[in-house]
């Protein structure tokens, strides 16, 4: 199947506690299993809420969110004045309001089809697009060193440069840059 045909067909579903989660193989196990295992779980706990986007009777990927802050760390002012800079003066604080993308993967079968870009548009759209119950201003991510590049490519940009060495890294997107 190539990408084009494949992302006209794709529907976002919001998982809920009764829908049956159909089998799902991305190249992470540990994100596998958080659908299969876990995801439902974060849902009726109030710390995550997912969705799978479907092709047909298949998942294809999914994607989880939950409430997260960006907040001013005073050894990384160079980056705090860059996302100051678009804020005006008197709306400047210590932190911000934003969403995390918690979890993100892609079945292999559709690896490199488009699907994980088509994904983060979505869920830009999903904050600059809907009427908001809330103010968010930034989408976050604690990026895995593989998926780096990827985030890169879609505009995220490196929160601070303590985590360097880490084995993830936290990563940022300004909604208002759309």
């Amino acid at each position: 199947m190539s990408a084009k045909p494949l992302l006209s067909t794709v529907d976002i579903v919001r998982l809920e506690n009764d829908m049956e989660i159909k089998s799902f193989e991305s190249e992470d196990k540990d994100l596998n299993d958080f659908l299969l295992r876990d995801a439902k779980n974060y849902s009726s706990s109030l710390l995550a809420v997912t969705y799978v986007l479907q092709v047909g009777d298949e998942t294809v990927a999914y994607f989880s969110l939950s409430n997260e802050s960006l907040i001013k760390n005073d050894d990384e002012k160079p980056i705090w004045n860059k996302i100051n800079r678009f804020i005006p003066n008197d709306k400047r604080r210590r932190s911000y309001p934003a969403v995390k993308i918690a979890r993100l993967a892609v079945a292999k079968k559709y690896a490199n089809m488009g699907l994980g870009r088509h994904t983060i548009l979505a869920i830009k759209g999903m904050f600059t697009n809907e009427p908001q119950r809330a103010g968010c201003r930034f989408l976050v991510v604690d990026a895995y060193r593989g998926a780096l590049p990827f985030y890169q490519k879609n505009y995220f940009k490196f929160f601070t440069e303590q985590d360097c060495n880490d084995d993830t890294r936290i990563m940022y997107f300004d909604l208002k840059a759309i």
